[in-house]
């Protein structure tokens, strides 16, 4: 069967209006004194999770969905709870579903903060989901993409009054992700790094080294409440079960690539292997085969992903 290109699924999982206009953008759910998760359901026109925390002087965002009409209904949602200002958004990666929004919070006087990564991707990778000739409104719409303000490398402490937010950066999904770390309300807003019971993106993914960034958060947060950036908020249980998907993609591949398959054999091998386990997760349909052929390019060293600007 002809598979869609990679480029259309995107477009319709994570930003098409084509969809039922009736579908929720997103759900506002507390999930700490002063912590708000913003949960978009598959396929709505917010095209991903977002959130965001009230301090004592202002608030800070955490990610933006996916075009500036869904960040702006997040701003009004944000407004009926605090009139504090808000001061700063942080970027979980590239993607546009993150990032596509910045444009109402930095007209605001919101100061964006992301991987130093992310600055040299956001107008240029962000076209591939668009295929190889993006129209030029699709060209346009990522050109104009709002670009962070704030750069950091590994870590950076954010003080909103007394409430101190931690942002730290994390290997796995597109490398140049970011956690966002509330101490005194034991949650993580986790971006893509999390997929709660969903299959993820793997376009950009380096999954051995995003197993152990699971594995850190996890040793690091045992009791958190992790706030994904696709599905519903999850408990440690749930980052276990979304790691050892991970760890079952790379066995499954493995093993049937040391024994001799690739191409359609791999994945006449690995699909109902991993159907068995994971069929009813979100977005199987869509990614899981592939999950399965980027996984053997990977792990067979021929895998492309972004490479920072000054590491060309």
């Amino acid at each position: 069967m002809q598979k869609a290109p990679f480029a259309v699924l995107f477009i319709l999982l994570f930003s098409a209006a084509a969809f039922c206009q009736a579908t929720p953008e997103f759900t506002v759910k507390k999930v700490g004194e002063g912590v708000y998760a913003a949960v978009s359901p598959d396929r709505s026109k917010a095209g991903s999770n977002a959130g965001f925390i009230v301090g004592s002087n202002g608030v800070l965002v955490v990610d933006t969905f996916t075009n500036v009409a869904s960040a702006k209904e997040l701003l009004a949602e944000i407004r009926k709870i605090t009139n504090l200002p808000i001061r700063f958004v942080v970027n979980t990666h590239y993607h546009l579903d993150h990032t596509g929004g910045n444009a109402a919070f930095s007209d605001s006087g919101a100061v964006i903060l992301a991987q130093r990564n992310l600055r040299g991707w956001e107008r240029t990778e962000n076209l591939k989901f668009f295929g190889p000739n993006p129209k030029p409104e699709d060209r346009a719409r990522v050109e104009s993409l709002v670009l962070p303000d704030m750069l950091y490398s590994k870590a950076v402490d954010i003080y909103l009054g007394a409430r101190l937010v931690q942002v730290r950066y994390m290997l796995g999904h597109t490398g140049g992700d970011s956690v966002v770390l509330l101490p005194d309300a034991n949650v993580v807003f986790a971006g893509d790094l999390v997929w709660g019971r969903h299959l993820p993106n793997l376009i950009d993914a380096t999954t051995d080294a995003w197993i152990k960034s699971l594995d850190q958060l996890l040793a690091d947060h045992p009791a958190a409440t992790f706030v994904s950036g696709h599905g519903e908020i999850a408990t440690a249980q749930d980052v276990r079960d979304f790691r050892d998907y991970l760890i079952t993609l790379r066995e499954d591949v493995g093993k049937a690539q040391a024994e001799g398959r690739s191409g359609q054999a791999l994945l006449d091998t690995v699909l109902p292997e991993l159907k068995e386990k994971y069929g009813d997760w979100g977005f199987f349909d869509s990614f899981a085969a592939r999950n399965i052929q980027q996984t053997a390019a990977e792990l067979k060293g021929e895998k492309k992903v972004p490479v920072p600007a000054a590491d060309r």
